[in-house]
């Protein structure tokens, strides 16, 4: 069987090549650079929860090790802090992290992956499709054909792979503009970040009233200072000198010692790619949509991208051709990436001064700043991890199905639970493995051996389900859920979205959950036949 091929070795790439792995699916990684990516301090990424656990999984790293996990939030208006969030030890919270070291532990994990190839210096030149699969000519040092069984474009804004299936790219451009620097200081705050609206200090110049401020490792920062729209040039004088001003105006006096590392500016783009998916050809990331303004992160939606395709393509590698479960990855992604587009779009005016914001947030400035408190920390319509409700797959009219505090289609909460080897582990350290996820809500579980439990009640009659389901699954226990009742069943996909929640067990209605989670009845389809390269 040929391997997927994937175009491009950023974040959104590997992270594709390293979740097939996880699913024994082999996958080439055709990267157009050297091999390496070059460091910059102040190309820098916040990664919500569900995609920070998603790159441990993967890399088999703490993130906290790499960046700075923050442990608050706060925003200011003038000299007054209008809200301040605190995170607790063990509460989930954004991550920032440069996007380079992100690379360099997905390049270290593909390298002991025996099932990713990176093939450095391959551009890619020429695709064309059959029914059993794709080739793909790449020039360069390397140049030469290579065959695989699907093809997914993760090589970026200009994506070749966009333009050569003559795919449509709409959408605004420069929504927004930051100056950004990253500089080593001492601020009067640790490990939080910090949104300032019309700080007092602020003078003329093409510098927007709003300035964000973002820990890294080892005592430095990223700041970003929003700019008014318009093509001014930002000279390295003016930024060096919002650089004094800013730290000066933070710690009440004098401009503190600090070491200026990288400058930049950062142009927000919105557009959206009008098909996802081509025959066997794929886009995910920035070749499938660009988005990032008010706080919101482009990074972030690509890593869901990768996670909602790779279990998708490894079904159809391993099981033969699924049309509708291929189909499912643009219906579902592109529906929850437009809808992120359209809320942020709707509050641009607001902020740009348009007045619109009434429409949006009745009320106020304060009420400005919490939806952008919502963008920058993931939360609501302009940050929240997005939900398929819509979804093709999602089940209709079952029996016995139940609410609980994760609507259907969104993902579930990280609670503790006691897999089928005794093992107590996080309930996020199960997914990606391809598998479906049957959770029975059992309480007093976890204070007793698997062995005195696992015999007993309605486990048998559950396990029984399990092993008879349409697609693999893995049954697990835990003592609670949000929302969920005693001895209620939840039914999880491979990416971590809730399929739906039953009360009790329920064989026939999970059986018919399952089903429709993976497409409706599988195919039966002749693997594809093998290739050269």
């Amino acid at each position: 069987m040929d391997p997927v091929i994937i175009v491009g070795a950023g974040p959104v790439g590997l992270t594709l090549a390293l979740a097939l792995a996880r699913q024994e699916v082999p996958a080439v990684v055709l990267d157009e650079g050297p091999g390496k990516e070059e460091p910059r301090p102040a190309r820098t990424a916040v990664l919500r929860p569900d995609t920070a656990a998603l790159l441990e999984r993967l890399t088999g790293t703490a993130l906290d090790h790499h960046g700075v996990r923050w442990t608050g939030w706060r925003a200011m208006r003038r000299r007054q802090v209008v809200s301040e969030i605190a995170f607790a030890p063990d509460e989930p919270a954004p991550v920032h992290i440069a996007q380079h070291v992100i690379s360099g532990l997905l390049r270290a994990a593909a390298a002991d992956q025996p099932l990713v190839e990176i093939a450095a210096d391959s551009r890619l030149d020429s695709i064309e499709q059959e029914t059993s699969g794709v080739t793909a000519h790449t020039r360069g040092p390397n140049g030469t054909y290579w065959r695989g069984s699907y093809l997914v474009g993760c090589d970026g804004t200009r994506s070749t792979v966009r333009k050569l299936q003559d795919i449509r790219f709409p959408g605004r451009t420069a929504v927004e503009r930051h100056a950004v620097a990253a500089l080593r200081t001492e601020l009067p705050w640790t490990d939080q970040a910090l949104l300032h609206r019309m700080p007092p200090w602020r003078s003329s110049g093409p510098f927007a009233g709003e300035v964000t401020a973002r820990p890294l490792p080892d005592g430095a920062w990223r700041l970003d200072w929003l700019l008014p729209p318009g093509k001014d040039l930002v000279t390295p004088e003016l930024l060096v000198a919002r650089i004094r001003e800013t730290l000066a105006g933070w710690t009440d006096g004098a401009t503190p010692a600090y070491d200026l590392l990288d400058t930049g500016v950062h142009t927000v783009h919105h557009r959206l790619a009008r098909r996802w998916r081509d025959g066997r050809v794929f886009l995910a990331g920035d070749a499938a949509h660009l988005l990032g303004a008010l706080g919101t992160q482009g990074l972030d939606e690509g890593l869901r991208d990768a996670d909602n395709l790779a279990w998708k393509l490894a079904s159809a590698w391993h099981h033969g051709p699924h049309e509708a479960l291929l189909d499912s990855y643009q219906a579902e992604r592109r529906a929850v990436v437009a809808a992120r587009l359209r809320a942020t779009d709707q509050a641009l005016p607001g902020r740009r001064g348009g007045g619109g914001l009434r429409h949006i947030v009745p009320g106020t400035a304060r009420g400005h700043d919490a939806l952008l408190t919502d963008g920058h920390l993931g939360r609501g319509a302009l940050g929240a991890p997005g939900a398929y409700t819509s979804s093709p797959l999602a089940p209709r009219h079952l029996e016995g199905e139940i609410p609980v505090d994760t609507p259907r289609g969104a993902p579930v909460s990280d609670v503790r639970v006691t897999a089928e080897d005794g093992s107590f582990v996080g309930l996020r350290d199960r997914l990606g493995r391809g598998t479906l996820l049957v959770l029975l809500i059992a309480p007093g579980t976890g204070v007793w051996d698997r062995k005195h439990w696992v015999s007993a009640g309605v486990m048998p009659r559950l396990a029984a389900a399990v092993t008879a389901l349409p697609h693999p699954a893995e049954l697990l226990v835990a003592e609670s859920y949000p929302g969920a009742p005693a001895h209620s069943v939840l039914l999880v996909r491979p990416d971590g979205h809730l399929v739906t929640a039953l009360t009790g067990v329920r064989p026939a209605a999970l059986y018919a959950a399952a089903e429709a989670a993976v497409g409706g009845a599988v195919e039966e389809g002749v693997g594809v036949e093998a290739g050269v390269r």
